[in-house]
């Protein structure tokens, strides 16, 4: 088995902060696959809840300042670093003021969805493919975990595709149930497009709302990952082939069962 080059890309990590299951897979899964020898990278995004200086987060400024395009608008692309105890895993932040520097996470102090969580979730996907591409690193597969990475198998193969650095890559997409009400305006579309994608690609999209980005996600990876037993969700897995669909159960042997599946997936 190659010595393979997994990106784990998640809105959450264990110890820096954790709203669902998602921390903590994202925290175990990837020291398990470093220590069966595989080179991991992890982004997520820099939430407020994130104290900096407990965690000890610093810029890394030779990956910051890119300008990201979102919709109309271009932000500043801030990324820091920072080490998991205990562990030889860095993580990379994705950061912007506008963005992220809120006390809460995806709902404010009076439980409202963010009207801009579709924005965030644009900011982050493409701020992630960037980075990578600034640090030069050729990710085998990339790994992505809950509704906030699910634009990035899209990117991958449209805008991407013939990125010498991505061209290759294989994309893996986890469904959590971690689901919102909350639907988004009609210019989602408009702000999601880049080159290359045509309108026919967004169709799962235009509900605007949660299950339209599950859709998405699980329409663009190479292989969809149920991670527990949701009716909600059942729909969604019996829309899509066969082939991609994995449900990995949570027991003493999930780390091999995706030790196998990346290495099968990589051929």
């Amino acid at each position: 088995m190659s010595k393979l080059r997994i990106l784990y890309v998640a809105s959450e990590i264990n110890p820096f902060l954790q709203t669902s299951e998602v921390a903590e897979f994202v925290r175990k899964l990837p020291q398990a696959m470093q220590e069966k020898g595989m080179e991991i990278r992890i982004l997520v995004p820099r939430f407020g809840l994130i104290n900096e200086r407990k965690n000890r987060l610093h810029e890394v400024v030779r990956l910051s300042g890119i300008n990201i395009a979102v919709g109309e608008e271009e932000k500043p692309l801030i990324i820091k670093v920072a080490s998991i105890p205990n562990a030889k895993l860095q993580v990379y932040f994705i950061d912007n003021e506008d963005y992220f520097h809120r006390k809460y996470v995806f709902h404010d102090k009076e439980n409202n969805f963010y009207e801009d969580n579709d924005e965030r979730a644009i900011f982050f996907c493409k701020g992630v493919i960037e980075t990578v591409r600034k640090l030069g690193w050729t990710p085998d597969i990339v790994h992505c975990n809950d509704w906030m990475t699910s634009l990035i198998p899209l990117y991958l193969k449209t805008t991407y595709k013939n990125d010498p650095l991505f061209k290759d890559a294989k994309t893996v997409f986890s469904v959590y149930n971690n689901s919102f009400k909350h639907k988004f305006n009609n210019d989602l579309l408009d702000k999601v497009k880049m080159m290359d994608i045509e309108d026919s690609m967004l169709t799962n999209l235009q509900s605007a709302d949660y299950y339209g980005f599950i859709k998405l996600g699980m329409e663009f990876s190479d292989a969809v990952i149920q991670t527990e037993e949701d009716e909600s969700l059942n729909g969604l897995f019996d829309q899509t082939e066969e082939k991609k669909i994995e449900t990995i159960e949570k027991d003493e042997n999930f780390t091999d069962s995706y030790y196998n599946l990346y290495n099968e997936l990589v051929g």
